[in-house]
């Protein structure tokens, strides 16, 4: 009787649980990176040490409120947080307070920051479409450039 293998036993647990990061760590992720933070507050909210929210967001802390470049958002009450002693900024606070939606796993320590919506262009206004070259049902080519100055609406399709 043939041995009954798997056929690649070295994925028998794909799932397993890992560190996302060193223990006692605390992983935010905005814009495309991750930044690992070894000092923040304790509980359900994100609570960062001041100093770190450049590193996270590029916003820094100024009188007139939370700025980067020429946007200042004035901070609501409650996003300085006192605990055991030292200053936090309440990071998830300031989220829901501009509208930035976020996800967290409060049990790994990990955040997740989509972004602030005051630093977003209008895409309906401001957007460029990529300069590209289709070939419509007749076999003529289209390009994007053809069209500058007239309103177009691409729609694409795919089977997968």
């Amino acid at each position: 009787m043939a041995e009954t293998m798997m056929a690649y036993p070295e994925l028998r647990h794909p799932f397993e649980a890992t560190p996302v990061h060193s223990e006692g760590s605390t992983t935010v992720l905005y814009g495309g990176n991750a930044v690992t933070l070894t000092d923040t507050g304790s509980g359900d909210k994100l609570l960062i040490d001041p100093a770190d929210l450049s590193r996270i967001n590029g916003f820094e802390l100024k009188p007139e409120g939370a700025c980067r470049g020429d946007l200042c958002i004035p901070l609501p009450d409650g996003a300085l947080v006192e605990q055991d002693g030292k200053g936090w900024f309440d990071l998830t606070g300031f989220a829901e307070h501009v509208g930035q939606p976020y996800v967290a796993d409060v049990e790994a320590r990990v955040w997740s920051f989509s972004d602030v919506p005051a630093t977003r262009d209008d895409m309906r206004v401001n957007a460029m479409a990529p300069d590209l070259a289709l070939t419509d049902r007749s076999g003529e080519v289209i390009r994007i450039a053809d069209l500058k100055g007239k309103k177009a609406l691409i729609v694409t399709w795919s089977s997968w």
